[in-house]
């Protein structure tokens, strides 16, 4: 039988035993130099590679579903892929895009889902923090993961309930120090500084990707580069009166049109998150993915690939965004229409470009401040995680892919 084969098909729909760790599959190959074959909407957006031995021990022992397919059943496969009438389409992924997440060093008492979930499918990864972006750190890299923050320099709005907490205190004093350190006054002036870096980073060509606070917070802190929006127990001094009116738009990535929240006891920076205005509950809090053309619509095709269509929503500091404050240019990739919340978004700056996702951990519906971190073991095939997954792969595509 294996002597006849021609390729591995590790497919993606309610088959597959383990999906987070089959993206783990696709990444480990291509690291080796082996292109993947991505197909798009075929069976949940399947991975296809040419046969090897090595690959195929490696999906028996991370417990990755696949079949062996031979040569003419992989001719048919392609010829239906390629044909005008099919809503499918081929991607190659050649090179394993080398990984930056963005994260204080420190230990604080909540985890993050893009780290969690990339070491469950086995993807390397390093963290950056303020100080390597501020050296010019960040071009090594071809994808960055923006951590739970606050870049306004409000240290996440956590003053209120936790400002006596010894977590609290000591972020505080090592983001001052390192603000000091590297020639800064204030820490919201680092985190600005930090933001443009991370905008110049996106805009010269790298992918960024964002989650719960890491969204909002980020294009808040562009737009308020003229003006003080931290209140006097954040950085000595008080808020500029004239702030909002101050705020420039066309510096941010993803929104326009907001308003700041001018209570600093308000766990809220603006009114582009609605977690505080909206009325679902988890029983009925689900967003839908669009559905693109995938023979036309590549980028938003790959970044919406998974087995459900239907995914299960989750809170955080930024649960979802107002649809109304969405830039126009911005594409909106899954919204709880009924609601007016997008959840998942992408968009493009100068030769970059950028996902912005709503909620803190798909599978913790309402996580707090020092509850355990997720077990991945027990959600392998989190519709929810695989949005994650297919932004950290979509750089591996090629720019212009071939068609069959």
């Amino acid at each position: 039988m294996q002597a006849a084969a021609s390729s591995i098909l590790i497919y993606m729909d309610e088959d597959q035993k383990n999906h987070l760790k089959a993206y783990g599959i696709a990444y480990w190959t291509i690291k080796r130099q082996v292109p993947v074959d991505w197909l798009l909407n075929y069976r949940g957006g399947s991975f296809l590679v040419a046969y090897n031995k090595a690959i195929e021990d490696e999906c028996k022992i991370r417990g990755v579903s696949y079949s062996v397919i031979a040569d003419g059943r992989v001719s048919e496969l392609l010829n239906e892929i390629s044909d005008p009438a099919v809503n499918m389409e081929m991607v190659k992924l050649e090179k394993a895009p080398k990984i930056a997440v963005y994260s204080p060093k420190s230990k604080l008492p909540w985890d993050d889902a893009v780290t969690l979930v990339l070491t469950y499918a086995e993807i390397p990864y390093e963290v950056l923090y303020d100080e390597e972006i501020i050296q010019d750190k960040l071009s090594q890299y071809d994808w960055l993961h923006l951590h739970h923050e606050d870049f306004t320099g409000q240290y996440g709005r956590f003053w209120s309930a936790f400002r006596y907490t010894s977590w609290y205190q000591a972020d505080v004093k090592t983001q001052e120090a390192t603000a000091k350190k590297n020639g800064f006054n204030k820490v919201s002036q680092m985190k600005l500084a930090v933001a443009q870096r991370i905008r110049q980073y996106c805009a010269g060509g790298g992918f960024l990707f964002a989650m719960c606070s890491g969204t909002d917070s980020f294009d808040i802190a562009l737009s308020a580069e003229n003006t003080d929006i931290c209140a006097q127990m954040f950085d000595g001094d008080g808020i500029d009166p004239d702030a909002q009116r101050k705020l420039d738009f066309s510096k941010t990535l993803a929104f326009q049109d907001f308003h700041l929240d001018g209570n600093p006891l308000h766990y809220e920076f603006s009114d582009i998150d609605v977690t505080d205005s909206r009325s679902l509950v988890q029983s009925n809090d689900f967003f839908t993915l669009f559905d693109f053309s995938a023979k036309w619509d590549l980028v938003p095709t790959m970044l919406t690939q998974n087995h459900d269509k239907v995914i299960k929503g989750f809170m955080g500091q930024t649960t979802a965004f107002r649809k109304t404050l969405v830039k126009p240019g911005v594409t909106v990739l899954g919204e709880n229409k009924g609601a007016n919340e997008v959840r998942y978004l992408h968009g493009e700056v100068g030769k970059g470009q950028f996902t912005f996702y709503g909620g803190h951990d798909p599978e913790d519906y309402q996580h707090a401040v020092g509850d355990p971190p997720t077990d991945l073991n027990l959600h392998p095939n989190s519709a929810g995680y695989r949005l994650i997954l297919n932004n950290v792969l979509f750089p591996a595509a090629k720019k212009k892919p071939q068609k069959t």
